[in-house]
């Protein structure tokens, strides 16, 4: 068994990593079941509600990029370490934007924290992902599943535990309470997580970003995250509207996403590492599955299917499972096109690689809260859906015309 052959320091680092994403994932998710309805009330459109969501991955793409391009010269556990106190400082601070006053001043105070939240968030999961690569180079796909479940279970908990405690307590404590988690998180991370010496890469990331392989899996990590920010910003109200739904049901409901996501992670990281030559067709299937599901979650009005409570957490639980088949392979896949392309195996090159993939799943999580907030606005939810879906399919059926043509060239 892979866990029973671990050496201490790496059983070490992998609580550290893992514990990072926990902490960093519930804080972000906590927003879903009450924020978009809060905002309503303070005169915030759906539009902007959209906005406030997508540019938290905005800043999150723009902070990716960077810090993964100097991860060696600002050094991987500072990093983290910066990151998460930002992070935990923002979130508090958010959590008394209800007294702040409606309209321009509300929006422009929630448009600053998160942007500033998202830097210290893109810090320390960029490069937590670049060390968990460094520290466990042959088993990079099995140790992202199992940091998976950890991710999964954040973003499980995040949105019953933000709605019980904004029914509970008001919209102050979610914020205070998640926020002081990652507070706690950075002495473990002091105490546990070495230091990492690493030289600078040298290869061109102009020219790795634009190889075709490249680009393929970019663009359907892109997809997948959009969709992900698409469901944060608008399924609380859908819910809300068409299901008559409360606060603290409509975070049971988000967990109808995350529980498949976590519980499938580690089985399929394994499966990822044990069988490769599969990993390029876990990508295209899980991205035709994914689109499916978003097809049929509202359902699309083409169909003529009425929106029905029980469909929606079927397909939910289907976008979360195709989610995790989907993207369980991308990092390990982008990794392996970098080192096809003349990158060396070095910290620095996943630093760039970690950025890369934080990056394009920042830009989907901006791009599906903002368009499908657009769309849902001036439509409704089931369309917004359907859109998601769309450009979901369009990413795996480019995916699989790519790898039959690599395969008919191999043969």
């Amino acid at each position: 068994m892979f866990f029973s052959k671990i050496s201490r320091q790496q059983l070490f680092t992998l609580i550290a990593i893992s514990s990072i994403n926990f902490s960093s994932m519930i804080c972000y998710s906590i927003l879903g079941p009450f924020f978009p309805p809060e905002a309503e009330r303070k005169g915030v459109s759906q539009a902007v509600i959209g906005l406030i969501f997508g540019c938290y991955a905005f800043f999150t793409l723009v902070g990716s990029l960077v810090l993964g391009k100097y991860i060696v010269q600002i050094g991987a556990k500072c990093m983290i370490i910066a990151g998460l106190l930002i992070s935990g400082a923002t979130t508090v601070v958010f959590g008394f934007l209800d007294r702040a006053p409606e309209g321009t001043i509300f929006i422009v105070l929630c448009f600053v924290i998160r942007s500033i939240n998202a830097v210290g968030f893109a810090g320390a999961v960029t490069s937590s992902f670049a060390v968990a690569a460094e520290v466990f180079p042959d088993n990079i796909a099995t140790i992202l599943g199992f940091i998976e479940i950890f991710t999964g279970m954040g973003l499980i908990l995040g949105p019953p535990l933000g709605g019980w405690m904004y029914q509970a307590f008001g919209y102050e404590i979610p914020f205070i309470v998640l926020g002081s988690v990652l507070f706690l998180t950075v002495p473990l991370i002091m105490w546990i997580l070495p230091k990492f010496d690493a030289v600078a890469s040298h290869g061109s990331f102009f020219k790795l970003c634009t190889r075709v392989k490249m680009m393929l899996i970019c663009f359907v990590v892109f997809t997948l995250s959009s969709g992900i920010g698409f469901l944060d910003a608008t399924l609380s109200i859908f819910a809300i509207e068409a299901f008559g739904l409360t606060a603290e049901s409509v975070g049971l409901l988000m967990v109808a996403v995350s529980l498949p996501y976590g519980a499938a992670s580690p089985i399929l990281g394994i499966i990822s590492d044990k069988y490769p030559f599969i990993r390029k067709w876990m990508m295209a299937i899980g991205g035709i599955a994914t689109a499916v599901g978003f097809w049929l979650l509202g359902p699309v009005p083409v169909f003529h299917i009425e929106s029905e409570l029980w469909l929606s957490v079927v397909m939910l639980l289907v976008i979360g499972f195709s989610l995790c088949m989907t993207c369980i392979p991308t990092f390990t896949e982008m990794l392996i096109c970098a080192h096809e392309n003349g990158f060396e195996e070095s910290l620095s090159t996943l630093g760039l690689i970690s950025g890369l993939f934080s990056a394009v799943w920042s830009a989907g999580m901006f791009f599906g809260p903002t368009i499908g907030g657009f769309i849902t606005q001036k439509l409704n939810f089931e369309w917004g859906a359907g859109f998601q879906g769309g450009i979901t399919f369009v990413a795996a059926f480019l995916l699989i015309l790519f790898l039959t043509k690599e395969e008919i060239y191999k043969t």
